[in-house]
């Protein structure tokens, strides 16, 4: 992908979105992308949110995607009754990142490869705008968290601890 066009800037476009895209140098070093993007932008961590992929053991794939804090985590019994099944676990990387188009650390929840059911936590509506991936590591796109919503055909719910 050249420049910071990835499927979900695309995607945002297209569905005329308003974002604003932060860039910044993704040390290889780091693991804990989401509070690196939080600390190498600026933005409080509670406003930046990272993505991801759990695995439900229902259907096909099985995956679904949640969307919470950097400066949290996502509570796996709320986020199972969030999709009403009976439990959820984090997914096994190469699987999330084989569903989404993208690899860990940069994976977006707008415009994955196979469209999940998404959960975005309730605290994104304390904010007029949140980040999350871009779809690479290094890439944050601010958005209304209702257009997140809108996009992802997400749901709002507490899934965050």
């Amino acid at each position: 992908m050249s420049g910071t066009g990835t499927p979900a800037t695309l995607a945002l476009t297209q569905a005329g979105v308003a974002f604003t895209l932060h860039t910044y140098d993704h040390d290889p070093s780091v693991q804990d992308f989401g509070r690196e993007a939080a600390r190498q932008l600026g933005f409080d961590p509670l406003r930046v949110f990272k993505t991801l992929v759990v695995a439900t053991g229902v259907g096909r794939p099985g995956l679904a995607v949640g969307i919470v804090p950097v400066a949290g985590s996502l509570d796996l019994k709320a986020m199972a009754q969030a999709l009403h099944v009976k439990k959820v676990e984090l997914a096994d990387p190469k699987a999330a990142e084989n569903s989404s188009g993208y690899i860990v650390g940069g994976i977006s929840p707008i415009a994955q490869k196979t469209a999940l059911p998404t959960v975005l936590d309730e605290t994104a509506g304390l904010f007029d705008t949140i980040l999350v991936s871009g779809g690479r590591r290094g890439l944050d796109i601010e958005l209304r968290p209702d257009d997140l919503l809108r996009v992802t055909g997400g749901i709002l719910a507490g899934i965050a601890r």
